[in-house]
């Protein structure tokens, strides 16, 4: 009966830790794939046996995984998710995922309840999160951290009208050169010769554009918004 119960709790245990490990990657900057944990917490307590949640369970982690590592490595384009989608989109294809799995003989009743708090609590986040970032200067989006060998200073930033800015002054041998390397390995392409964007979402596009401005021979001033 005792390796029972350790059989019943071990495979919620171990999904909901890789979840928490893949959620909060790349462990640098803030956790927001930690939203996309709730899903799978809500399925291991739905699921009542390994047999019937560890398939799911780990279909689940690997959605996770893709709404949260490709924007953690930096990619970008129309196949990677935005941060805010982490938060509303994954729990609205999770529940999907979960209602597809639940066995047609149980009912679904208090499993409904499940999927609607899923749901209900992503877009509940998605509204915080907006809310937050209104009045909010933009993240590191990329930009930072910057190339190793470069001295960065932070700017002031601005705030106005809905939209907020930050900027940086990056110094150092090759300074403009090296940085717009470094922004177009990170996905940003050339709008204008000052202008750099780059764009990811799956249903609604996240673009950040970064102006770059020479500060001197070795020096460049570079400033980013979210569009």
């Amino acid at each position: 009966m005792g390796n029972l119960g350790v059989s019943r709790w071990a495979w919620r245990a171990a999904l909901v830790v890789t979840a928490v490990v893949v959620g909060t990657f790349p462990w640098s900057g803030a956790p927001i794939g930690l939203a996309a944990v709730v899903p799978i917490l809500i399925w291991c307590a739905l699921a009542r046996s390994p047999q019937e949640g560890v398939v799911p369970g780990l279909v689940l982690l690997a959605l996770l995984a893709w709404f949260v590592v490709p924007r953690g490595l930096g990619w970008s384009g129309p196949l990677v998710p935005s941060a805010v989608e982490v938060c509303w989109l994954y729990p609205i294809i999770a529940a999907v995922v979960c209602l597809v799995a639940m066995p047609r003989e149980r009912g679904l009743t208090s499993s409904s309840l499940g999927l609607v708090a899923m749901v209900g609590i992503g877009f509940l986040v998605t509204a915080v999160v907006l809310l937050d970032r209104l009045e909010a200067k933009p993240g590191d989006e990329g930009v930072l951290p910057a190339p190793s060998g470069l001295r960065v200073a932070e700017g002031t930033g601005y705030c106005g009208s809905g939209n907020c800015s930050r900027e940086v002054t990056l110094s150092g041998a090759r300074a403009p050169e090296v940085v717009r390397e470094h922004l177009d390995s990170r996905g940003f392409s050339a709008r204008t010769p000052e202008r750099m964007c780059r764009e990811t979402g799956l249903v609604f596009t996240h673009e950040v554009c970064a102006e770059l401005a020479t500060a001197g021979p070795d020096a460049v001033e570079v400033t980013w918004y979210v569009n």
